[in-house]
């Protein structure tokens, strides 16, 4: 009879841990599948350092670089030169780097892009809601996004360099767009 007591008290913790963990908040829940290339990038709304919401709708028409990322990822900061290189250089034919930072706080990314010199726009994840509905697993992760907001290009993990960055935004830039391949 004890063993039969010990599996039903084992089954009914089971149990609620299942119940917990589908009932829990987005915030620390697996990230969403990786989009595939292609699709419509999602749309979402973010604050950005000084305060101001921001969605990925409102960059319709131009290329866009959604780079997620976090002060402490070696990789991240060692990337973010050549996205602001390529910023400086592209954003007056299109292009825009969006940095999504995941879970920290303000003032410390504040700091950090003060440092570094960087002045594209910094947009703050603290809910971790739009790395997950991006499929991010591990940082950095850039998103490359066209100018009909169909996803060109996944990349988890590789460092960006100014030559990466030129050769797909040439690629995407010499792309029919969506609506006027299908009026034909």
């Amino acid at each position: 009879m004890r063993n039969r007591a010990k599996i039903i008290v084992l089954g009914l913790v089971l149990a609620a841990c299942a119940y917990s963990f589908v009932q829990a908040p987005q915030v620390w829940s697996m990230s969403s599948r990786v989009p595939t290339v292609g699709m419509q990038a999602e749309d979402f709304r973010l604050t950005d350092l000084a305060g101001k919401e921001q969605n990925l709708g409102q960059y319709r028409g131009k290329i866009v670089l959604l780079n997620f990322w976090a002060t402490w990822c070696k990789p991240c900061t060692t990337e973010m030169p050549a996205m602001q290189t390529a910023y400086d250089k592209l954003r007056d034919k299109g292009f825009v780097v969006l940095a999504v930072n995941e879970l920290e706080d303000d003032a410390r990314v504040r700091e950090h892009i003060k440092q570094y010199g960087h002045t594209f726009p910094v947009l703050m994840d603290h809910d971790n809601k739009v790395a997950n509905q991006f499929g991010v697993v591990g940082l950095p992760v850039s998103v490359f996004i066209d100018q009909d907001g169909r996803v060109q290009e996944y990349i988890k993990g590789g460092l960006l360099t100014e030559q990466k960055i030129d050769e797909i935004v040439v690629r995407i830039q010499k792309q029919e767009p969506m609506k006027a391949a299908s009026l034909r």
